[in-house]
């Protein structure tokens, strides 16, 4: 049994791991999925409801809690401009300050949705018809923390899958305590690939971060490996 979960481990970029010893602030915890629902519903004026009672079942393994993450269809015509729209809303909402350094580089010729992601939320969504948002039990980067984004997507386990820039921006701002200082853990977002020269080439992915005293959005190649970073990444359900 032993040599088949090893067997099962794929080699692919193992060498972008280093050891890591940051974490969540201690004020960090995940909200209840009501809390989280309201407070998006305040940001996003128009955003429907979730089906609560999804939060009361067992949390599937290495899943910290269960998000409310809206569709991202109920914010945007495009992916591209709901992203924009989180990240709007993390300016407006962030007292410490908040800086996009991709301003004005998010749309699809830069950045897109990984394809695994895609059929795991459309999975979810199936699953959860007639609700604006959606109940996803999720982990906020500690399980990879020390993996480049590349490295982590190659150990995802069966039903795990990266968060995109989408998802991880609703995270945060209905967690905004997750972020406070420089020595809290940043997050990638691999849910979703970005191409720095818009030429076709998805090299990148997304990332959070905390510099120069506030919270900042940017994107870097996926084999950068950083001690100081973790990626967020969702279950779908157990099979």
């Amino acid at each position: 049994m032993n040599s088949l979960k090893k067997l099962s481990i794929t080699d692919k970029y193992k060498d972008e791991e280093v050891k890591s010893t940051y974490v969540y602030p201690k004020g960090h915890k995940v909200k209840g999925i009501t809390e989280q629902t309201n407070i998006l519903r305040q940001l996003f004026p128009g955003v429907g409801f979730a089906n609560e009672k999804l939060a009361e079942a067992e949390l599937p393994q290495h899943a910290e809690g269960w998000f409310a993450i809206p569709k991202w269809q109920t914010i945007a015509p495009t992916y591209n401009e709901a992203v924009e729209k989180v990240l709007e809303a993390l300016k407006k909402s962030r007292k410490d300050g908040f800086f996009n350094y991709r301003d004005g580089k998010l749309g699809s010729e830069y950045l897109r949705q990984h394809k695994r992601s895609v059929g795991f939320l459309e999975k979810l969504t199936a699953e959860q018809p007639d609700h604006d948002i959606l109940v996803v039990p999720a982990q906020f980067g500690l399980r990879h923390r020390g993996r480049s984004a590349r490295r982590a997507r190659e150990v995802f386990q069966a039903n795990e899958f990266g968060l995109g820039a989408f998802a991880v921006g609703i995270m945060i701002l209905t967690h905004p305590e997750r972020f406070t200082k420089y020595e809290d853990l940043c997050v990638d977002c691999s849910g979703d690939e970005y191409a720095p020269g818009a030429g076709g080439v998805f090299s990148f992915a997304p990332f959070f971060d905390w510099s120069d005293g506030k919270l900042g959005f940017d994107a870097r190649w996926t084999g950068g490996t950083y001690d100081s970073f973790g990626t967020v990444s969702g279950f779908g359900s157990q099979q």
